[in-house]
């Protein structure tokens, strides 16, 4: 019989909720990060071919480059998600309540965004037990 590895932490299951949010929040991140490629390919073109007139190279460098590094961050924030760790918890429970004021502060209550997000609000801190 082979051993099996010794962790540090015992095996949870994954709750279907996280696993689907965390597959979103990284699909999120997956798009953020080809943006930011995108993007440095137009300013690579652009100072190539020397377009006149065009959005200026520097401001769309820069932008280029804050989205590629916000999506690696979502990237491992999805990742913390994904193996249920605590910080990944409180990092999404801080940006969920930040939706929500930003919902509450533009007195849209009744949208969309804000009824989802106070779903997630309430079903990460259900499952809170679930995280390491």
């Amino acid at each position: 019989m082979a051993a099996q590895p010794a962790s540090s932490y015992p095996e949870l299951e994954r709750p279907l909720g996280v696993a689907i949010l965390a597959v979103l929040v990284g699909i999120f991140g997956a798009i953020l990060i080809v943006a930011g490629i995108l993007f440095l390919i137009n300013v690579a073109v652009v100072a190539v071919v020397g377009i006149p007139g065009s959005i200026g190279g520097a401001g769309l460098f820069v932008t280029s480059v804050v989205l590629i590094i916000v999506g690696a961050i979502i990237l491992g924030l999805a990742a913390g998600l994904w193996n249920l760790r605590m910080w990944a918890l409180v990092l999404t429970l801080l940006f969920v309540i930040f939706e929500l004021i930003s919902f509450a502060l533009a007195r849209d209550f009744l949208s969309l965004g804000f009824i989802l997000a106070l779903v997630i609000f309430v079903y990460l801190l259900a499952i809170h037990r679930d995280f390491r």
